[in-house]
């Protein structure tokens, strides 16, 4: 229940609360204020308002003004972590400047604005980013160097911000990075986890959870908005009459109730003013102290209350192994989209506009299912709360939202018990009902025959118990639906959503490519490949325009630029082996082949495939002559990622890797030939580590499972090959930069439900070289063959994941890995012209495209 509705549940005194000005005013209320502030007050203003600090001095000034204010520090206590929070702050000041300009910007041009919806925002630390955008990176690091600090020092100070967990929160934190600096107004809108999903550490090879403290300092880079509470309800019941004019209206009352809390993140703009807001909301109680409760003695529950509404924002993803984890989630999505939605209407109601034009002044983007409860709680506002009548108000819902899917496994589509739903969510469940009734009428009415179709296509899943398919709410409930690869938004239309396709038309469905912007995957992660690159490029006008890649293609075969080239890379090994020898406690070759897989733990990603073929690799190291391991490639096979915690097959394969690990790195017959290395606690600044060192990176899903992938695009981006299935985003990047700078293997997407089939109706014999590893699995080689008993089995059974089938193939692929990359001059060559080519696989062009072809808004200048 949001906060222009009247509370019906607290008996107590009401808490004081700040009356607050609503921000955010139209064009008309601006004049008028400006009409009544006197001249002499509004001088005064201008001469003493806060500016951007444009050079050295003005920075160190604004610095040493932090650390003695802000901090109550001085010369003599200032250490590293003082001396990045002073920086911090003087750097969000600069922002907060250009924030406010553009906000009152877009509110005098009263454009069409976007609001991006995700549950993950996987934004990396957040200063070097900043310095960066800002153009102020230099002016920085000299300054504090000034003052005897180094801005690298300063720069480890910051923990990343836990908000995300995967690819799906890191395409979203490029995308209002990339909305930013191609000057479109938006916001994105997410949770600000207290302790983010979890910190990974490895205990006797297992993945071990604990909480992410990430907030334990002041975080410098967010503003507290603690004058926008918005209250919102769970449970209680609806009540229906009729009022004085006969009409229905339906009352939500009788709940519990938390509060949303606004914190602001500037997201600032590269080479642009523009600089956007990132609002995130975190759960309060209505009540935080029961004083009775606590007078009586009873300590625990006067705050049990606070404790109950604070957990709604505290971790990212809780366990839904069990009910009350999935009644957290469910608590989560709306908490986080009522909040947002009720800012949302707020900022519209100030233009006074009448309800029809909403959608032209309002374009909502939700990023997966988790924010599809939006189109319902959009619905009820507009018929319970403003009035508007059902046809209209769901018109006017329609040409609101668009809807990104991620995904084409039919398993991984969000859904919703509905005896949950309907007990904490009452009016929602009625309202979805309805959306139902009338769809599967219009649906009836065009394919009158077909009544299948209507049971296929149902909001509401007839199963035991039933349950709400938020993948199909999000589909009815919105004009434009994307995917994020060409293969995934094809897949999408002939698979899982092929009769939502009969049903609209293909129009409503279309494919848009993610994207990854190259001021943090290029300039920031690797600033000395970006330099070398601005350098014959003639600026760095490409990190707006990656086309401009191009024109380094010519120099591929320039046996200096090439020298240049090895040179960084072996800068960025070196940087990665560093950080290896620091957090595993070993030494790494860097003259060897550098083999990553770092992301989310999942058998469609086979991870799995990935150390089976270590093994394998251990195995043929272990039966060489000594004159074949001259002759042998030496690699380093680095993994990461975080497995879901509830995910004991994804857990198996962590312990899996750590086990091989420890064996392969104490033989000492096999020496530097083969190391296994897993990073634990995957995240983005460990990427802007990783990804510049990789040699050969591994994007291995099985064909037709991946919807893109965008690691695949920042280890490219940086130099490194890629050896993957024809999947996702591979295709794309295949097409763009040559087939011969790409290693494929493995079954085509049309291949695999035929070898599905076989699996499961027909004796499918085990690849002889997998067999080989499963017999060394099992003989206890890596320890407790019974721990990696249900994932061999998974293979030897139904093989979901086709790791037999492809395994020959990767085989081949890795053999075809080793040999070229003997060959210096060629892989050079072949790595350079893959960089000269990835202009496409820009986030600034992904958002080009949604602007265009789904929000309809246009950029706003700054200038």
């Amino acid at each position: 229940m949001s906060s222009y509705s009247v509370s019906t549940t607290s008996p107590d005194l009401p808490r004081p609360k700040h009356r607050r000005t609503p921000t955010g005013f139209s064009p008309k209320e601006i004049k008028n204020i400006e009409a009544s502030i006197p001249s002499e007050s509004r001088q005064l203003w201008q001469k003493f308002g806060v500016k951007e600090f444009g050079g050295k001095e003005e920075f160190q000034q604004e610095f040493i003004r932090h650390v003695e204010t802000t901090l109550a520090r001085s010369i003599y206590n200032c250490d590293d972590l003082a001396a990045y929070q002073a920086a911090s702050q003087a750097i969000r000041d600069r922002l907060i400047v250009a924030w406010n300009k553009t906000q009152q910007k877009h509110t005098t041009k009263d454009r069409k604005r976007v609001y991006y919806l995700s549950l993950e925002f996987l934004m990396g630390r957040a200063m070097d980013n900043a310095m960066l955008n800002a153009g102020i990176k230099d002016i920085t690091k000299s300054g504090v160097a000034d003052l005897g600090f180094k801005i690298e020092d300063l720069l480890e100070q910051e923990p990343d911000a836990a908000l995300g967990n995967g690819g799906l929160g890191r395409l979203a934190a490029c995308f209002i990075d990339s909305i930013a600096s191609t000057n479109y107004p938006g916001w994105g809108y997410g949770l600000r986890y207290q302790y983010g999903i979890f910190k990974q550490r490895i205990v006797d090879g297992y993945q071990v959870e604990s909480p992410d403290y990430w907030l334990t300092f002041s975080n410098p880079w967010e503003i507290p908005r603690y004058e926008i509470q918005i209250d919102i309800m769970f449970y209680g019941y609806t009540r229906k009459y009729t009022n004085d004019d006969g009409k229905v209206v339906h009352v939500w009352e009788g709940g519990e109730q938390v509060q949303a809390v606004a914190y602001d993140v500037p997201v600032p703009g590269y080479g642009t003013e523009t600089t956007n807001n990132l609002r995130l909301w975190a759960s309060k109680p209505t009540r935080e102290f029961d004083f009775e409760k606590f007078n009586a003695g009873d300590y625990e529950s006067s705050v049990r209350e606070s404790q109950k509404a604070e957990t709604i924002s505290a971790v990212l993803y809780p366990n839904d192994n069990f009910y009350s984890g999935k009644e957290l989630r469910l608590k989560q999505q709306y908490f986080w989209v009522a909040a947002s939605l009720n800012d949302i209407v707020r900022r519209f109601k100030k233009t006074h506009r009448p309800w029809k034009e909403f959608p032209d002044q309002v374009a909502i983007q939700l990023n997966d299912t988790h924010p599809t409860l939006a189109v319902v709680e959009l619905q009820r506002i507009l018929i319970d709360m403003e009035g508007v009548e059902w046809d209209a108000a769901w018109n006017i819902v329609t040409n609101t939202f668009g809807y990104t899917n991620h995904t084409v496994l039919p398993e991984a589509l969000e859904k919703w018990p509905v005896p949950l739903f309907t007990n904490l969510l009452p009016r929602h469940m009625e309202i979805i009902y309805e959306i139902n009734l009338f769809f599967l009428q219009k649906v009836e009415k065009m394919f009158p025959k077909e009544r299948d179709l209507l049971a296929r296509v149902s909001i509401i899943e007839e199963s035991t118990p039933q349950q709400v398919r938020m993948a199909y709410l999000a589909i009815i409930g919105s004009h434009k639906v994307n995917g994020v690869a060409e293969l995934h938004s094809e897949l999408i239309k002939t698979t899982i959503f092929k009769d939502f396709v009969t049903i609209y038309g293909p129009d409503k469905f279309m494919n848009v490519t993610n994207g990854i912007t190259p001021r943090r995957w290029l300039h920031q992660a690797n600033p000395k490949l970006s330099d070398l690159i601005a350098s014959k490029v003639g600026s760095y006008d490409f990190l707006k325009d990656l086309n401009l890649l191009k024109k380094i293609e010519p120099l591929a075969h320039d046996p200096k630029f090439q020298d240049e080239w090895v040179t960084i890379k072996k800068f960025n090994k070196a940087r990665l082996a560093a950080h290896i020898k620091q957090s595993n406690g070993f030494d790494v070759n860097v003259n060897a082949l550098f083999d990553v897989q770092v992301k989310r733990i999942h058998e469609y990603k086979r991870q799995q495939m990935n150390i089976f073929g270590v093994i394998h690799r251990y195995l043929s190291i272990k039966a060489m002559t000594k004159e074949e391991k001259k002759e042998a490639t030496p690699r380093v096979c680095i993994f990461g990622g975080k497995s879901a915690p509830g995910y004991y097959m994804a857990k198996t394969i962590i312990k899996l890797i750590n086990a091989v690990g420890e064996v392969v790195n104490a033989d000492a017959d096999v020496g530097d030939l083969l190391k296994v290395v897993f990073i634990a606690d995957y995240n983005v600044s460990k990427a802007e580590i990783i990804v510049p060192a990789s040699d050969i990176s591994q994007h291995i899903s099985t064909a037709g499972t991946e919807a893109s992938g965008t690691s695949n695009m920042k280890f490219v981006l940086n130099g490194g090959l890629i050896l993957g299935t024809v999947d996702g985003a591979n295709i794309e990047i295949t097409r763009e930069v040559g087939e011969n700078n790409i290693f494929l293997f493995g079954h085509l997407a049309e291949s695999v439900e035929d070898l599905r089939h076989k699996h499961r109706f027909s004796d499918v014999p085990l690849d002889p070289n997998l067999e080989k590893v499963f017999n060394a699995i099992e003989s206890g080689t890596f320890g407790d063959p019974n721990i990696y008993a249900s994932l061999i089995s998974s293979v030897t059974g139904s093989d979901y994941y086709l790791v037999s089938d492809d395994f020959q193939s990767y085989l081949d692929a890795q053999k075809l890995v080793d040999q070229d990359f003997k060959n210096k001059d060629t892989w050079v060559s072949r790595s350079i012209t893959a960089v000269a080519n990835m202009g496409f696989f820009s986030s600034d062009r992904a958002i080009d495209e949604y602007a265009e072809s789904i929000w309809n808004v246009e950029p706003i200048s700054m200038e």
